[in-house]
């Protein structure tokens, strides 16, 4: 892995940004951040306006309102681009007849970068052995190692990555999550867009979470378990009462299920408790209940559509 870089560099700001074609609004009004050291998700469904925000960070689409910055920078006033952001936003790339060693050496030339990086970038994504064998014959997961073989040739201090997931097998799956993981360590940046929401609970410290084309959470991954992602089941003696006594002290989401049990979300077992025993409620049994990232994204978009 590249050595650390100095605190600080590497960072994305997306600020007030918003992208119209014709009458569809596809991205409005949205902002957040991308900070050294970290594997940021970006999430969302489909049509949510991820891959335009993606290529108008990477200055291939032009904002409507708004600006993107790469280390302080629109893409288009980088002096090295590919020295700075390595981007995987297609994995297919290349002349179907040429090899991946001779595609990646004419990467390298475009930017500058002399042939010996190939051969590094090749070991780095686990190619060196397909190294001469023509691209067309490629499985879609050799297509994505090699895409991001691509994006590492100039060594970037950020990493932006479309689905680099796709088509991997699950040991690739796991290779990738331990790469990116190593990348964001050295103190450099990784924003990677994803449908994979398992894998992002696995392998994303911070999560950005847009719906429509406007942010509807950006944070850690805890932060988000910590209103979306827990609920405490417990079965009191009088359930009216105790749903009372945690309505009243803020908890809102408490809701009968069956048994005679409550399910009450955003909360853990130890408030659940104190509030039961103020009330004077007894309990016969109480539970904590964590849920994946996947129930987490739908949770917190379902709030959204209710809001």
């Amino acid at each position: 892995m590249p050595e650390a870089l100095p605190p600080g560099s590497g960072r994305i700001t997306v600020e007030g940004l918003g992208k119209r074609f014709g009458p569809v609004e596809a991205v409005r009004d949205l902002s957040f951040s991308v900070e050294p050291g970290a594997v940021t998700g970006f999430l969302g469904p489909n049509g949510s306006g991820k891959t335009t925000t993606l290529r108008m960070i990477l200055g291939l689409v032009t904002p409507t309102t708004g600006r993107a910055l790469v280390d302080g920078l629109p893409f288009a006033d980088l002096d090295s681009p590919g020295r700075v952001v390595g981007a995987v936003l297609e994995s297919h790339g290349g002349h179907p007849r040429r090899s991946a060693r001779a595609h990646l050496r004419a990467a390298a030339a475009a930017i500058g970068v002399p042939d010996a990086r190939v051969d590094e970038v090749l070991e780095l994504v686990g190619l060196t052995e397909a190294a001469d064998r023509a691209v067309g014959g490629f499985s879609l997961g050799m297509h994505q190692r090699l895409a991001l073989a691509a994006a590492l040739l100039g060594d970037p201090r950020i990493l932006v990555l479309d689905e680099p997931g796709n088509g991997l097998d699950p040991d690739g799956i796991a290779w990738l999550r331990t790469f990116l993981n190593a990348f964001a360590a050295s103190g450099r940046s990784v924003l990677v867009s994803s449908h994979q929401l398992a894998e992002m609970e696995l392998t994303a410290q911070r999560l950005v979470v847009i719906d429509r084309g406007r942010c509807r959470f950006d944070g850690t991954v805890a932060a988000l378990r910590d209103g979306h992602g827990a609920r405490v089941l417990v079965r009191p003696a009088d359930p009216e009462r105790l749903a009372a006594a945690l309505v009243a002290d803020g908890l809102t989401e408490v809701d009968a299920v069956e048994g005679g049990w409550l399910a009450v979300a955003s909360a853990d077992a130890v408030r659940v408790g104190d509030l039961a025993l103020a009330a004077g409620v007894a309990v016969h049994g109480m539970t904590e209940e964590r849920i994946g990232l996947e129930q987490m994204f739908l949770r917190l978009l379902a709030g959204e559509e209710a809001a």
